[in-house]
């Protein structure tokens, strides 16, 4: 995978509405970064993924923010119009360690931000995911997830509440180079993610 700018996988500057950077464990534990870029087209309601391969954990997670993005969006934007448009959406594996399943809270927010054409905050990486009724699950290791986000040029993380004491933990060297943005649930992550907080 070519490296963008400066040899960071994330790179710095405001990125495509639909686009969005997370982090989460592959099959094999081991831990990579992932970038989700979605597209909004005219059509009547379909969701059509690209890069998953045959990895379902990967498909389920983003049928489940597709689906919480369908039953939630008039929370988010009375201006999202899911049925009269398509959802294109493709995931490449920055680190080529495997998909992961952990896609849920960055695809609902890749799903808003192309609605709404309006594009994350730079440097932004995701963590985090949750199930169809928005319960958002806890982060395992991540203290090295921070490491690993920092390392792919992440200068912003969108982290849930629930990781609120891990981040204490976290070495002062490391997290001078990220700035956290907490989030309570699936619909408070996308207004932070997009800057309207």
């Amino acid at each position: 995978v070519p490296e963008q700018g400066g040899g960071k996988l994330i790179p710095e500057g405001m990125g495509k509405p639909g686009h969005v950077y997370t982090i989460g464990h592959g099959d094999s534990g081991m831990i990579g970064v992932y970038k989700l870029e979605n597209q909004v087209v005219s059509g009547s309601g379909k969701f059509d993924k690209s890069g998953v391969g045959s990895h379902r954990g990967a498909k389920e997670a983003l049928d489940t923010a597709f689906r919480y993005f369908t039953s939630n969006s008039k929370s988010i934007s009375a201006t999202i119009n899911y049925k009269t448009k398509d959802f294109l959406m493709h995931i490449a594996d920055l680190q080529g360690i495997g998909l992961t399943d952990e896609l849920a809270v960055a695809e609902l927010i890749g799903l808003c931000s192309g609605a709404l054409e309006r594009p994350v905050q730079e440097s932004l990486i995701v963590f985090g995911t949750m199930t169809v009724g928005g319960t958002i699950a806890k982060i395992e290791s991540f203290a090295n997830m921070l490491q690993i986000a920092v390392d792919a040029g992440a200068k912003k993380a969108l982290i849930p509440a629930s990781s609120v004491a891990d981040y204490q933990t976290v070495p002062a060297d490391l997290l001078v180079k990220i700035q956290p943005i907490f989030y309570s649930d699936p619909i408070d992550a996308v207004f932070k993610a997009l800057g309207a907080i």
